[in-house]
């Protein structure tokens, strides 16, 4: 078998089909633009501001059809996105904030699924807690009560996820990070105190993050270490 069926790093495969793939993720960049272009006020929540958010994750999801990674791992990834629409469009509304995070919860719990647990590097898991857990016991002293139980477990997931994206590289590992990075920025300039220009840098990350977490589906699977 050669190394272009085996799925080994380094082959030019990947490489060779960017120009494809760029015109697979054209939708994406162009919902991307029209998103900052638009930049519709926060203070008016609507569904047209809604759809306007979730289309870009929406064709993250629509071009996995053309991914060629194994079709249970892309089947998750598109669920995880399509949860992660649902929590896009909840979110514009506060009322419906514990939804949007149910939502989120659901898709890290996808994402977990896809990434699985090799390799498992739990020294990454005892790191991942070393530096978050100082962050959201802060986070939970301004909580307001009602909040508390879902956002515990919701950080439970998302570092959860972070731990397998880092252990699983190559694009995983920077879309994990950026998600976590929006997720942190999000909630402390919603709970903590608001921070300059906070809606940009949560949206440039977040979009980022589901773009890296993307581009895995169309690279080939590395072989896994024991």
């Amino acid at each position: 078998m050669g190394a272009q069926e085996e799925g080994l790093p380094g082959k030019p495969c990947f490489l060779a089909q960017q120009p494809r793939l760029c015109l697979r993720l054209s939708p994406f960049f162009v919902t991307c633009a029209a998103y900052f272009l638009l930049w519709i006020p926060q203070d008016q929540p609507s569904w047209v501001g809604a759809l306007i958010k979730c289309l870009p994750v929406l064709c993250l999801a629509g071009s996995l059809q053309a991914a060629h990674r194994g079709t249970g791992h892309c089947v998750l990834l598109q669920g995880a996105l399509l949860c992660s629409a649902v929590g896009d469009a909840c979110l514009i509304w506060p009322d419906a904030f514990l939804s949007g995070v149910a939502a989120f919860t659901v898709a890290h719990l996808l994402y977990l699924w896809a990434f699985g647990l090799t390799p498992l590097r739990p020294g990454l898991l005892l790191s991942v807690a070393l530096v978050s857990m100082p962050y959201y016991g802060l986070l939970l002293l301004h909580l307001p009560a009602s909040v508390v139980p879902a956002l515990a477990v919701y950080s439970l997931v998302l570092g959860a996820m972070l731990w397998r994206g880092l252990a699983s590289g190559g694009s995983v590992r920077g879309g994990a990070l950026l998600f976590t990075l929006s997720d942190m920025v999000l909630a402390w300039d919603t709970f903590v105190q608001p921070l300059p220009h906070a809606r940009l840098v949560v949206m440039i990350t977040y979009y980022a993050a589901q773009l890296l977490i993307t581009l895995s589906a169309f690279q080939s699977p590395r072989p896994k270490t024991h």
